[in-house]
């Protein structure tokens, strides 16, 4: 089965699934401002809090806690694409990295989603293309014992 990232910007460098950490999914990258540290995912040229700063990229902390969540009962909007069989109701939260909050699709069963939940991240699907290729985004999953 044949698998890319849905947008590698998103992503730190390197070739997903290789290596000695290939069961590890991409870490996450934002852009620190060098005046005011601001920290912003995803990245942009400019910060948003001061005039002064140049954007540095900034690798993300793989683990957080659930700040908020909520259902996404309906399809969102385009460029969302639903999955065969049409979409199906996934959990989203902003997960508190430390620096940033990040939006993003929450793997977890609803009996174990609550505030301050440790997650992790993980890839999840999010589409399939039209030749077959599975289509991954980022997601966060609870984190296991240990795994800090």
């Amino acid at each position: 089965m044949t698998t890319r990232l849905i947008d590698e910007s998103l992503f730190e460098s390197g070739e997903f699934g290789e290596g000695p950490d290939a069961g590890d999914p991409p870490r996450l990258v934002g852009a620190r401002c060098s005046a005011c540290g601001t920290v912003v995912f995803p990245r942009q040229h400019s910060c948003p809090r001061c005039p002064d700063g140049a954007m540095s990229a900034r690798v993300l902390p793989v683990s957080g806690r659930v700040w908020s969540w909520t259902l996404q009962a309906f399809p969102p909007k385009p460029p969302y694409r639903p999955p065969s069989g049409g979409h199906r109701p996934y959990h989203v939260g902003y997960v508190d990295l430390g620096e940033v909050l990040v939006e993003a699709r929450l793997a977890v069963p609803r009996a174990q989603i609550r505030i301050g939940l440790p997650v992790r991240l993980t890839t999840v699907p999010a589409y399939r293309d039209e030749d077959g290729t599975d289509v991954l985004t980022f997601g966060f999953r609870a984190e296991l014992d240990g795994e800090r």
